[in-house]
């Protein structure tokens, strides 16, 4: 069974990955076992930031590392919040944004958008690292098309998934159980593309 640090400090995303990874034979390890900084995302790009994500936690662990970079793009508002979802209050509300601050920031920008209007997509880039100078990062990508609500629903998941509403579903990603989440979302894809691409290289 192989090691693997997952390059996250987000409670919500370890439990996915590791939901995800562990019936392939990874044994999955949080980052804050080994360190507690972050690494610097300076990338213009989701896939920048992930790479920038493994390469950290590669170097500060000696292990293979496997990083996501993700967030929620809002069509009427030219693809943001993007790869600034996570802060994306922090403009407001300093240290103390969070996913709550998040979301009602996107609400409040949203109030004047139509109904028909409100498209968004989860994206997600996952990346794997054997090492921290690895020449050829493993890349899986992954989206996720839905609405922006206009109240919270639900209270899964975590981030924006109580205002991403699916219609094949009629529910939005709060309000999925875990284990429909971890088969359609953007970070379920895009972790199986990548577990596609190590097993064929294996």
């Amino acid at each position: 069974m192989q090691t693997v640090v997952l390059a996250t400090g987000n409670a919500g995303k370890i439990r996915e990955m590791a939901d995800i990874l562990q019936p392939h034979g990874w044994q999955v390890k949080a980052q804050a076992e080994f360190f507690q900084d972050e690494a610097e995302e300076t990338g213009l790009s989701f896939i920048e930031n992930a790479i920038q994500k493994a390469r950290f936690a590669a170097r500060k662990t000696g292990l293979p590392a496997i990083a996501d970079d993700s967030g929620i793009e809002v069509s009427a508002l030219r693809g943001m919040p993007g790869i600034y979802s996570a802060r994306y209050s922090q403009d407001i509300h300093g240290a103390d944004a969070d996913d709550e601050t998040n979301l009602q920031k996107l609400l409040d920008e949203l109030t004047q958008v139509d109904d028909h209007q409100r498209q968004a997509s989860y994206y997600c880039a996952m990346v794997y690292v054997e090492h921290a100078d690895d020449p050829t990062p493993v890349i899986g990508l992954g989206r996720w098309y839905g609405e922006i609500l206009r109240e919270k629903r639900g209270d899964g998941g975590f981030g924006y998934d109580p205002i991403f509403w699916l219609e094949e579903f009629n529910k939005t990603a709060a309000e999925l159980d875990k284990e429909q989440k971890n088969r359609v979302s953007h970070r379920a894809q895009a972790l199986n593309a990548l577990v596609m691409q190590l097993r064929r290289g294996a």
